[in-house]
C-alpha cells in the first residue's frame, strides 16, 4: 500500500468507522455466536500473497463484526464502560502515525514532556493534591508525578513493587541486610478488602507476597478498624504488612472504602498506600464528589482508568505517585543501549521506569486532544449527565415498586434487583429468578447489562456511561427491564 492508497483507503475507513457509529444502536449489544464460530471461517494459515483491501473489510463486515461485543453502543449498560471518542480517535491516529517507542526522553522528547505536561493538567483537573504533580509551581521539578500505564492492573503491580522497595529500604533501616532480607519476603502482606479488584490480589501472585482479604462493613466498605485488627494480628504471627489498597468506587457497588481512616492505619504503621479509583476517579473532575474522596491527599499512589470514564480510548490508565524515588529505584535498569540525558533534567522522565514494560506508545496524544476538544466544563457536562441518568433510573425502578436499589446510587451505577416478597419462595428462589432476568435481558437484544453476586445476593448492576447515549436509551433500558420483569415473575409464579 502506498501513500495514495493510504489517503483513498484511510478515507473510505473513517467512513465505515462514522456509519458504525451513525448504526450501532440500532444493532444488539450481545454477540450471538458460540465459543470457536471464528475458526471456520477464516484460513488456518495466513496467506502466501497479498490480499484486496476489499476482502479483508468485507471480512471485517461478515466475519468479525458478528463476534463483537458492541462497547461503544448507547443500549451498551455492562461492567464499567469504555468510553471512547472521536477526538481520542483522532489522537490516537497521530501516535499511530508517529508509531514511536518511546522508552525514554531521547526516544522523541514530546512525548515524553506531554505526558508530563497532559498528567499534570489531569491531575489538577481531578483535584489532586501538589505532592502528584511533576512540575512546582514554580516550575521547578517536584518529587511526584503521573504516568499513563496500559490498565489499572498494571498500576497495581507497579506500585506494589515500588512499596516493596520502600518495605525492603525500611529493614535496611533496622540493620538487616540483602541476604536477612530476602529470606523474609515472601512473609511482606498486602491488604485488600473482599471488593477490591482481583487485579490486586493478582498483583501479589506476581511479586510473590500475601494477600489478605478483610471482610468489608455492611456498606461494603474496607475500614480503618478492619485494616487495623488484620495489621495487628498478622504481626503478631511475626508477618511484615507493607501495602494497603483502598477502593475509589469498587466493582460490584461503587462503594467508597473509608479513605482517610485507611490512611491514618497507613501513616502508623508504615504501610504504602495505594487508591485504586479505576471507575469513579473520573468523577473528581466534578468539584461536588471531592469530599467523597477525602483522604487521597495522604496516599502515595492514586491511580484511575481514563478509558473507563474519561472519553479516551483504550488504554490510557493515569497513575500518580506522590513521590517516585522507590519507583523508580525498583524499577531502573541502566544499559549502554539506553543513553541518558546529561545536563537540565526537570522535564526528562524515563517512563520506562515508572512501568513494567520498556516500550511504550504515545499515549499522552489522545489524551491531549480529549482535554482540549471537549475542556473541563464540557468534561464536566458529561459525568454530570451520567449521574443524572442513574439517577433517574433509580426512582424509575423503585416507583415500578417490584425493585429494590441494593447499593447507593452515587455515580453511573445502579445496583437492584426483584424485591423477594414480590416472588413466592427461598432466598434461592429470589436469586434465581433474578439470575434469569439478567439472562432474559440480554436474550432481548435491545440492551445489555450484567448481574453479579453480593454476599450471596443475586443483584443486576447497569451501568449509565455510554458517549452518545441519551435520556432516549435510558428509557429503553427502563422498558426492557420492566417488561422482563413481568414476563419472569409470571412463569415463576406459574411453577
Amino acid at each position: 500500500m502506498d501513500v495514495n492508497e493510504f489517503k483513498k483507503r484511510g478515507k473510505e475507513m473513517i467512513d465505515f468507522i462514522a456509519e458504525y457509529y451513525e448504526n450501532v444502536d440500532n444493532m444488539p449489544p450481545m454477540s450471538s455466536v458460540k465459543p470457536g464460530y471464528l475458526y471456520s471461517l477464516i484460513p488456518h494459515e495466513a496467506p502466501e500473497e497479498p490480499e484486496s483491501f476489499e476482502n479483508i473489510q468485507q471480512d471485517i463486515e461478515t466475519k468479525i463484526m458478528p463476534g463483537m461485543m458492541h462497547w461503544q453502543s448507547s443500549n451498551f449498560f455492562g461492567w464499567y464502560p469504555s468510553s471512547g471518542s472521536f477526538p481520542a480517535m483522532l489522537g490516537d491516529m497521530v501516535s499511530s502515525m508517529f508509531s514511536i517507542i518511546g522508552f525514554n526522553w531521547i526516544c522523541s522528547p514530546a512525548a515524553t514532556e506531554l505526558e508530563t505536561v497532559v498528567m499534570d493538567w489531569l491531575g489538577k483537573l481531578i483535584g489532586l493534591d501538589s505532592r502528584f504533580m511533576a512540575i512546582k509551581e514554580d516550575g521547578t521539578e517536584g518529587d511526584g508525578g503521573g504516568v499513563i500505564q496500559g490498565t489499572a492492573s498494571e498500576a497495581h503491580i507497579v506500585v506494589m513493587i515500588a512499596a516493596r522497595e520502600m518495605a525492603v529500604d525500611r529493614l535496611k533501616s533496622y540493620g538487616m541486610n540483602s541476604n536477612d532480607i530476602d529470606m523474609i519476603r515472601h512473609t511482606l502482606v498486602a491488604y485488600f478488602s473482599d471488593q477490591t479488584h482481583s487485579a490486586g490480589q493478582k498483583a501479589t501472585s506476581i511479586i510473590g507476597c500475601q494477600a489478605r482479604i478483610i471482610p468489608s462493613d455492611a456498606s461494603f466498605r474496607l475500614t480503618k478498624c478492619a485494616l487495623q485488627a488484620a495489621i495487628t494480628k498478622d504481626r503478631q504471627n511475626g508477618l511484615i504488612p507493607f501495602f494497603v489498597c483502598a477502593t475509589f468506587g469498587t466493582t460490584n457497588t461503587a462503594a467508597i472504602d473509608d479513605l482517610y481512616g485507611i490512611a491514618d492505619v497507613a501513616d502508623s504503621e508504615h504501610l504504602w498506600l495505594h487508591i485504586d479509583a479505576a471507575y469513579a476517579g473520573a468523577a473528581l473532575v466534578c468539584p461536588e464528589f471531592r469530599p467523597l474522596a477525602r483522604g487521597i491527599e495522604r496516599a502515595h499512589s492514586f491511580n484511575f482508568n481514563a478509558h473507563k470514564w474519561l472519553l479516551t480510548n483504550f488504554d490510557c490508565s493515569a497513575l500518580w505517585v506522590a513521590d517516585s524515588t522507590h519507583l523508580v529505584n525498583a524499577l531502573s535498569i541502566e544499559r549502554e543501549y539506553l543513553p541518558k540525558v546529561k545536563g537540565a533534567t526537570d522535564f526528562v522522565k524515563d517512563y520506562r521506569n515508572w512501568e513494567l514494560p520498556l516500550g511504550r506508545r504515545f499515549r499522552s496524544l489522545k489524551l491531549w486532544f480529549v482535554m482540549r476538544m471537549y475542556g473541563a466544563s464540557g468534561i464536566r457536562a458529561y459525568i454530570r449527565k451520567h449521574v443524572k441518568e442513574a439517577k433517574w433510573l433509580e426512582a424509575q425502578l423503585l416507583e415500578d415498586g417490584r425493585f429494590e436499589i441494593m447499593a447507593p446510587v452515587v455515580f453511573g451505577l445502579v445496583v437492584f434487583r426483584v424485591k423477594s416478597g414480590i416472588i413466592a419462595g427461598s432466598a434461592c428462589d429470589v436469586n434465581k429468578t433474578n439470575a434469569e432476568l439478567v439472562r432474559r435481558i440480554n436474550n432481548d437484544g435491545r440492551v445489555f447489562l450484567v448481574g453479579t453476586n453480593i454476599r450471596g445476593v443475586h443483584v443486576l448492576r447497569p451501568n449509565i456511561g455510554s458517549t452518545y447515549g441519551t435520556s432516549e436509551n435510558t428509557a429503553l433500558l427502563v422498558k426492557v427491564i420492566k417488561e422482563c420483569t413481568t414476563k419472569v415473575i409470571a412463569e415463576y409464579s406459574k411453577q
